[in-house]
């Protein structure tokens, strides 16, 4: 059977490694070409090389653009439609979590402007070009393909939920994310380009981890996870997949949480977790 994204191009950032890496994967394996960015161009050609040896008849090449710069975005969107004549997904995803980012008091205000840069301006210039390049879609019926196209923003559950492990910084920007897809989904829904945003909770991904550098760290937020563990990156992946196909076509303006309960929880259940989570794609 014909994958659920076969003919149609995607381009992901942070794509090489974490969600960005499991989505390129996932997306590849239903049938998409893949352009994977990223700012260290050695890990996205990593998972190039990978997604073709596991897919030889997919197109998956590695650029190197940094999303907190508008003509990296603009060349990466540029360089997909060249590549692969059209633009159907767009998943905004690359981000940053630094260390220095703390409470109002204490976060620096070059760490407050670094990270909106990359999380917020990256994801709304992301969108521009995409928007741009996903009205000159040409149609193609018996293939599937139409014009317009789904864009995907990585957001986080701290845009909905508060903490009292500040930060600040990442904590508004990815609050503004959800705000700007509402938006852009309203703008342009009539036009068959669909705006949603996907909420990760806590996951064990590179990203996370170098941030919660302590055993201590760790259990603070662990405690308050209803599965009794942090997710997997190739989870956050599955939901990013249901957002590019068709079978959410109805669906824009929505926030997809992917967070094991944790925004639905007020106790969490005792015991030890019944299932291990899923296996990662990446081998």
């Amino acid at each position: 059977m014909p994958g659920r994204l076969q003919h149609k191009a995607a381009l992901i950032t942070g794509a090489g490694s974490g969600i960005g890496l499991e989505s390129s994967i996932l997306f590849a394996s239903e049938g998409a070409n893949v352009l994977l960015v990223d700012i260290n161009l050695e890990a996205a050609q990593k998972g190039a090389q990978l997604i073709s040896q596991k897919y030889s008849n997919i197109k998956a090449i590695a650029t190197k653009a940094d999303v907190g710069k508008e003509d990296d975005i603009k060349a990466a969107v540029d360089k997909a439609v060249k590549e692969f004549g059209r633009l159907d997904v767009m998943f905004n995803n690359a981000g940053i979590m630094h260390p220095a980012d703390d409470n109002a008091l204490n976060t620096e205000e070059r760490i407050w402007d670094l990270t909106m840069q990359i999380n917020l301006k990256g994801v709304w210039w992301g969108c521009k070009y995409a928007i741009l390049a996903m009205r000159e879609n040409p149609t193609d019926e018996p293939k599937g393909l139409r014009t317009g196209g789904s864009i995907i923003n990585t957001a986080s559950f701290v845009a909905s939920m508060g903490a009292a492990t500040p930060q600040l910084a990442y904590t508004a920007s990815k609050g503004a994310v959800l705000a700007m897809t509402r938006e852009l989904a309203m703008v342009h829904a009539r036009e068959g380009i669909r705006f949603n945003s996907i909420s990760p909770g806590p996951l064990k991904t590179p990203l996370l981890m170098d941030f919660l550098n302590t055993e201590e760290k760790r259990n603070r937020r662990m405690v308050h996870l209803p599965m009794g563990r942090f997710g997997e990156a190739v989870e956050v992946a599955k939901g990013a997949l249901f957002l590019a196909t068709d079978e959410s076509s109805y669906m824009t303006g929505f926030d997809f949480k992917v967070d094991g309960g944790l925004s639905s929880c007020y106790v969490t259940p005792v015991g030890e977790p019944a299932l291990a989570p899923p296996a990662s794609l990446i081998s």
